[in-house]
């Protein structure tokens, strides 16, 4: 279920970013979209490459890559810019997810 819900985060980070190159309202809503499908990308292939070692790890990475990403994009689409305050809650996840990571293997 990873890979399948990794892979579909990818698909929408390459979407946002393409709309955010191409049919943004302004400036600073097309740099939202950049920079959450630029973190979804990252996390998602991430993900999808600590799943078999790291499987928490690759939970957190999606779960927070979607809290952060899906905030930029809802305020990129104009819903209230209080959405901001949560963006950091992905934020945390994905950098617990690569602390995570980092302790799986060290373990090992």
């Amino acid at each position: 279920m990873i890979g399948l819900f990794a892979a579909l985060s990818a698909a929408l980070a390459i979407a946002a970013g393409a709309f955010g190159a191409h049919g943004a309202s302004s400036p600073q809503a097309a740099e939202w979209l950049r920079t959450g499908g630029t973190y979804q990308l990252i996390h998602a292939v991430a993900a999808i490459t600590l799943a078999g070692q790291a499987r928490g790890a690759s939970v957190l990475l999606l779960v927070g890559a979607a809290i952060f990403a899906i905030t930029l994009y809802l305020m990129a689409m104009g819903a209230p810019r209080w959405l901001g305050a949560v963006t950091p809650i992905g934020g945390l996840l994905m950098i617990g997810g690569w602390l995570w990571a980092g302790w799986t293997y060290w373990r090992a």
